[in-house]
């Protein structure tokens, strides 16, 4: 492959806008086998491959891409497998651009190499042909608790499971996956992935117990006192929704994203009355916020039938920290968004009034390297039946909040040293609930990190 060919990535199907708003299908269609070999091929296989640093968990992706150029998928899989067990769930909505995509050489010339794309492919070839992991574990060497089933808990318990360590997963909710299940919208990560993975999980020995909330339930300390578990992973996530502090928040019809998406999500509010979970269906939607949770929040909006929806945002689309491809998703499907906009009242019953203040760039930039804005006195006013406040969430506080030895951040989150270690013996915690709200694949970094200190910690090499 030379010249033009090899700055232009091979295009990734998608069903068509007017057809994909009127269902929670799937959205991207990924790869066909052909149009993966044809992309990996694009792939210079570098001496130095920038992309794997990129990885937070260290997938060697110029290996995995070389068995894809010989049409060699189920390599490819288990190349992939080596260092993550989730690749059908981080083909999907990892923000590879961010991160091993930004380090490929080609991006320099044009179009990096779609990553995400072909690890989507390897696992759905995966997946389609039946190959899946189990190793008959013998669980002679140790136990650990896991507390939570999102993407950090199903992949410390995956990895310590891998060493024959018996390993038993405590979700709070009645569906297994954490965020995965009640945060993302089916249309961008379909529950049968979830599910497939955590069948694999149960195939590699791993228990999993639903609808036990450890603190209330169970417990903290009787798991390392009765219940005689040797190490306590927490895995608990982000699931304190943040709110803007304004008046009108508790109206009728203004809902946290948390709760919008758990209601669609998790609780089938878009069957409703077939599910018993009603949710309020408006005409007009606003969603504050600009990050993929609101970018979620408004694509379910739309498909909830209602007929405007708006992205309010105080800043502009360059400092949104939504991915590219989610935000061109959501304009494609009609979606509007308002700019430079910060919300200051809620008033109303019925119909609402979102109040907002106009606001102006100013050139100075935040710690995120975003540009900082201010408030001017222009005032902005936005009619919607239902708003939805997307800024942000905060750690789970139940366990921190039962546990006053055990060390906390300004935020709630888990204070947690390079190794994962809490402040606590025998426990470690990672995720959502040691960073703040972040990235699937980020959690899963940490996660591993934790796996090996736990391993180290019960002697398991």
């Amino acid at each position: 492959m030379e010249g033009k060919d090899i700055e232009r990535r091979i295009p990734i199907g998608e069903r068509p806008p007017e057809e994909r708003i009127k269902d929670f299908e799937e959205v991207c269609l990924g790869y066909t086998k052909e149009e993966a070999i044809a992309e990996a091929k694009r792939c210079l296989t570098c001496s130095r491959p920038l992309c794997v640093e990129g990885c937070p968990v260290g997938i060697n992706i110029p290996a995995f891409i070389s068995y894809i150029k010989e049409g060699n998928f189920p390599q490819a899989l288990e190349e992939i497998k080596k260092k993550n067990l989730l690749p059908s769930i981080c083909g999907r909505v990892c923000p590879s651009e961010y991160q091993c995509e930004s380090k490929c050489v080609l991006g320099k010339i044009g179009a990096p190499i779609a990553i995400g794309a072909l690890e989507r492919a390897a696992s759905d070839y995966g997946e389609e042909n039946h190959l899946c992991e189990g190793n008959s574990p013998s669980h002679s060497v140790g136990r650990v608790a896991v507390i939570g089933s999102g993407p950090a808990g199903l992949t410390c318990a995956a990895e310590l499971a891998r060493s024959n360590i018996e390993v038993v997963v405590f979700e709070a909710l009645h569906e297994f996956g954490g965020v995965l299940s009640y945060g993302i919208p089916s249309f961008r990560l379909p529950r049968r992935i979830i599910q497939k993975q955590i069948e694999t999980l149960k195939a590699m020995g791993v228990k999993l117990e639903k609808n036990i909330l450890v603190g209330r339930t169970i417990p903290f300390r009787d798991l390392l006192m009765k219940e005689k578990f040797q190490a306590v992973f927490i895995a608990t996530g982000a699931g304190l929704p943040q709110l803007l502090g304004i008046n009108g928040e508790n109206l009728e019809g203004v809902y946290s994203a948390n709760e919008y998406l758990t209601r669609v999500n998790l609780m089938r509010a878009d069957q409703f009355p077939r599910y018993g979970t009603p949710i309020k269906r408006g005409k007009r939607v606003a969603v504050i916020g600009g990050g993929n949770v609101a970018i979620d929040a408004a694509r379910v909006a739309l498909r909830l039938s209602a007929e405007e929806v708006y992205i309010v945002y105080r800043r502009t689309e360059e400092e949104m920290p939504a991915r590219r491809v989610e935000i061109e998703h959501a304009k494609e499907e009609g979606i509007k968004f308002l700019y430079l906009l910060s919300p200051i009242e809620i008033k109303g019953n019925g119909e609402k009034e979102l109040v907002c203040k106009r606001m102006a760039l100013l050139d100075e930039r935040d710690a995120s390297g975003r540009r900082k804005v201010r408030e001017t006195e222009e005032i902005f006013n936005l009619k919607a039946d239902v708003i939805i406040i997307a800024i942000g969430q905060k750690p789970n506080p139940l366990i921190p909040s039962l546990e006053p030895t055990l060390r906390r951040g300004k935020e709630g989150e888990i204070i947690v040293d390079e190794e994962m270690r809490t402040s606590l013996e025998a426990v470690w915690a990672g995720g959502d609930i040691a960073s703040g709200a972040a990235t699937v694949i980020m959690a899963m970094g940490m996660a591993k990190k934790a796996a090996e200190s736990i391993k180290r910690y019960l002697g398991v090499t």
